[in-house]
């Protein structure tokens, strides 16, 4: 029987932060939907879990660690090497973060500049260094994660940091879709609302109340899941969203729409 080609045929996607979660599961699908997979974590054993689960599922993935998404120097040097695996580079997904928060009388200096190394600066260093490549490919796409903090505040915990980063990154990728236009590069973000993930499963357990009762909002019922997520990015990086760039599309059940 012959495979239906999927929308992601052929094309090179850089995964961030592939050993669980979001990044496991965007590494699956992509594979799945035709991709040639390049990933990348600080943690060699869940990558390589990672890299195990894909080619079970017969998809094609090549997996570096330990890498250091938050060294610049480090970033360039796994992507020249990421490049070099299939010949190119079409897709860099900026999946891989960590955050920090704290109300704003009580989050220290040094976890508000972690939180913005690991949330913002990490995606300028990766974004930095592939940019060459894209350019040399004739174009490609630039995914990047925001999040709902990025956009608003955030009533059921303080998100000072996380929300000043990722409002950063939603305007990096505004910022990238202009200067990548005349190359061909497009940009587009994805800011999640909650999403379950094996990180985020205690809360999901037990929500303190005043998460409990966002999510109780929730136009439409329920809290998401990764694939809520990937497919979104599924869809953006592939040559259906061709004349798509700079948005930043909020995947969160419609609870943003209520304020």
């Amino acid at each position: 029987m012959t495979r239906t080609p999927g929308r992601l045929e052929g094309k090179v996607a850089l995964i961030t932060g592939i050993g669980g979660g979001m990044g496991r599961d965007a590494a699956r699908r992509f594979a799945a939907e035709g991709a040639k997979v390049v990933g990348c974590d600080l943690d060699a054993e869940t990558l390589e879990e990672t890299v195990r689960i894909v080619r079970e599922d017969r998809g094609e993935i090549t997996g570096f660690a330990p890498v250091d998404a938050g060294d610049a120097n480090t970033v360039e040097a796994w992507i020249d090497e990421a490049s070099a695996v299939y010949g190119g580079i079409d897709i860099l997904y900026n999946n891989a973060s960590i955050q920090r928060f704290g109300a704003i009388d009580e989050i220290s200096v040094a976890d508000w500049e972690f939180a913005i190394d690991m949330e913002l600066n990490i995606v300028f260093y990766a974004v930095r260094a592939v940019w060459k490549h894209l350019k040399a490919r004739g174009g490609g796409v630039i995914l990047n994660i925001g999040s709902i903090a990025g956009t608003r505040g955030v009533e059921f915990m303080p998100q000072n940091a996380h929300g000043a980063a990722k409002a950063g990154v939603i305007n990096l990728t505004q910022q990238l879709a202009v200067e990548g236009g005349p190359h061909g590069i497009r940009a587009v973000s994805i800011s999640p609302g909650f999403i379950q993930t094996p990180a985020t499963r205690f809360l999901v357990d037990d929500p303190p109340p005043a998460m409990k009762a966002t999510w109780d909002r929730i136009p439409l019922g329920r809290i998401g899941q990764t694939d809520d997520v990937v497919n979104a990015a599924v869809f953006l990086t592939s040559d259906e969203a061709s004349w798509i760039t700079g948005i930043n599309l909020v995947v969160d059940g419609g609870g943003s729409v209520l304020g």
